[in-house]
């Protein structure tokens, strides 16, 4: 049987691109390296991490910021954006043997160069972490942050983004449907239609929207402003969470997450800060934090989901400047999947 693990579910490690003063970060490097630096010392006290690197002075330059670290492990590689979300593979369990599922990875729509992005994954299968798990390629264009799995065959995903033509043109809502159950084993589907955050280029990745919490708890992005243009549409999301029902037909404990205050780049582009965007690590949940008030409500409302784990919040405000937040830059697999 094909399984598609829950982000919550036990994980081998966490995997991330660090930014590269020749990548798009050019501008803000300091600030999100600092970040970055405070992701990485983060996950590594809870599992393994694997930083992808752009050569050895790179590599050196990473050690020096996060000094003598544990459970760290560099791989060197091309990369043209650090969203490995969206460009790493997506793990799945095949009668419990882990599988790594390459899809390909078009630039979110062609928007972006993304030659050494959709090449990722072919160069880390030499490397130790992933040396020996089995793989797939597959002919499909598929990104991770666009889905999310209950860990029991149902996803949550929205039409905007999996129903683009600029992913995959030929294929009707049945046949991407009949892909993601021979591959990811998925046997439930709750579309959502929904449109983007502003700033968000990815055609409404459902990672900025709505989120699994646990086989019976979503957590959402909502507004209250009613002069935010968002408004309307957040709360017509907030209706179809409201009808959806769980694999026991009931429905669904919705939480909501306030949006923090519009960010805006110096074109004067709002920004996709978010904070759905949180990740799921072994007895962790890292939540994206934009130095505003709404910050401790939501990471509030997210304790309350996990009151297993230990709820910390990370300065996400310089990744937002590159449209993207905590969970977009970082991957994590299950138990298994590596280091075998």
């Amino acid at each position: 049987m094909i399984r598609f693990p829950a982000e919550w579910e036990k994980q081998s490690a966490v995997l991330i691109a660090w930014p590269h003063q020749s990548g798009d970060f050019v501008t803000v490097l300091e600030s999100v390296e600092k970040t970055y630096v405070t992701i990485a010392k983060t996950i590594t006290q809870y599992q393994q991490l694997i930083i992808v690197c752009h050569d050895d002075n790179h590599q050196q330059r990473i050690k020096n910021l996060l000094g003598d670290e544990a459970n760290m492990h560099f791989i060197q590689a091309a990369i043209n954006d650090t969203w490995v979300r969206d460009t790493v593979f997506l793990s799945i369990e095949n009668d419990n043997n882990p599988v790594l599922k390459n899809f390909r990875f078009n630039g979110w729509g062609d928007k972006y160069i993304h030659h050494e992005d959709d090449a990722l994954n072919h160069k880390l299968l030499p490397h130790l972490p992933f040396r020996g798990t089995t793989h797939q390629d597959i002919d499909f264009v598929l990104e991770g942050g666009s889905l999310e799995s209950d860990g029991l065959g149902t996803l949550l995903t929205t039409r905007q983004c999996l129903l683009n033509p600029n992913r995959n043109p030929n294929f009707s809502q049945q046949e991407i449907e009949q892909v993601l159950i021979d591959h990811l084993g998925i046997s439930r589907f709750l579309w959502l239609d929904q449109e983007s955050l502003d700033g968000d280029d990815t055609d409404a990745h459902i990672d900025t929207l709505a989120r699994f919490c646990s086989e019976t708890t979503i957590a959402y992005t909502s507004c209250e402003d009613t002069e935010d243009h968002h408004y309307a549409g957040l709360k017509n999301m907030e209706s179809q969470l409201s009808t959806l029902r769980t694999q026991d037909n009931n429905p669904y404990n919705l939480v909501a997450l306030p949006l923090p205050n519009p960010i805006y780049n110096d074109d004067g582009d709002r920004l996709p800060a978010n904070y759905a965007n949180f990740l799921i690590i072994n007895d962790a949940v890292l939540v994206p934090a934009y130095d505003d008030p709404m910050d401790e409500i939501a990471l509030n409302r997210i304790a309350e989901c996990f009151p297993d784990r230990k709820t910390i919040a990370i300065p996400s405000r310089p990744l937002v400047y590159q449209y993207g937040s905590l969970h977009c830059m970082t991957m994590q697999f299950p138990e298994k999947a590596l280091f075998r």
